[in-house]
């Protein structure tokens, strides 16, 4: 399985929406138009701040068509499924393979508390219904309150052959890393979760990051990893303390509102969040988005 591909800096898309929260199609083609100019290598359709989690099934599909089309193979598009049941969670890996996704990333099941063998049957099973689908694994404990440990990461990774990859966003530099070490052997491709840590990971041996940031500064993240893969450090660190008062600055935001509240202040007319989140109010908290964005030459 070619997994070439599977590297840079990949966007989990926001979805704009429109006044009855149905996907803005115009809107959406400019996002996807806007972050590959950016310099992104992939788009990541319903991610966390995709808002995948109030999405209805018929509309991630029109959704991800029209991502698939208008990225026009300039780059791949992923399709996150973030569902707690594994059977639904295979529907959507063969919509997604119908539909023209390059990949498929898994976050572990919400609210559960499994077990290593419960989340391994989980995602081998995934996996086995689409088995030409580079699958990637998504660890997000601090959505999910639990955390995928590296034995398990290992495990996965070398017996079940389609499961190629993982975005990590526990925000512990050694997990990532024992997440890398143990499975280099089968390149296994490992991208770092949090923007504030890309050029940590990819120092450990990450492959890039899924960056929220690239919804509104793309120029600033892809910066980090264009330097790194340059071989020049000292300015790929220096791009990642230039980014990243800027997006500790949406932390106190209500999540996953900031990314979208960030985007408009840009000029981006992404509109608001689904409900029942709510558009970040004037207040200190959009004073110090607003005040760290002006610092950064983004506004």
């Amino acid at each position: 399985m070619n997994t070439e591909f599977i590297k840079g800096v990949v966007v989990p898309i926001l979805t704009p929406i429109d006044e009855n929260e149905l996907i803005d199609e115009v809107k959406l083609r400019e996002q996807v138009d806007y972050v590959i100019e950016g310099g992104v290598l992939g788009i990541l359709a319903f991610g966390s701040n995709g808002e995948f989690y109030v999405i209805e099934e018929d509309e991630m599909e029109r959704g991800l068509k029209i991502m698939v089309d208008q990225a026009a193979g300039r780059v791949p598009v992923y399709f996150g499924i973030g569902a707690i049941s594994t059977k639904k969670c295979c529907r959507l890996a063969k919509m997604a393979e119908a539909n023209g996704a390059s990949g498929i990333s898994i976050l572990q099941p919400m609210f559960l508390k499994p077990t290593e063998t419960e989340l391994f049957l989980h995602f081998k099973t995934i996996a086995e219904y689409v088995p030409e689908m580079p699958v990637l694994l998504y660890n997000n404990p601090g959505r999910t309150n639990y955390t995928l440990s590296a034995a398990l990461v290992d495990r996965l990774a070398h017996e079940v052959e389609n499961i190629v990859g993982m975005k990590d966003t526990s925000g512990d530099i050694t997990q990532t890393g024992e997440f890398i070490r143990r499975t280099r052997d089968v390149d296994f491709k490992v991208f770092g979760g949090k923007d504030t840590l890309l050029y940590a990971s990819m120092c450990h041996g990450a492959v890039g990051g899924v960056c929220t940031a690239a919804n509104f500064m793309p120029e600033l993240i892809t910066d980090v990893y264009n330097k790194y893969v340059a071989g020049d450090l000292e300015g790929s660190l220096e791009a990642q303390f230039k980014l990243n008062p800027v997006r500790l600055s949406m932390d106190p935001a209500s999540f996953p509102v900031a990314a979208k509240d960030m985007a408009n202040l840009r000029g981006r007319d992404i509109g608001v969040p689904y409900t029942p989140n709510l558009a970040t109010p004037e207040g200190p908290v959009l004073d110090r988005i607003r005040t760290e964005m002006q610092k950064a030459g983004l506004i």
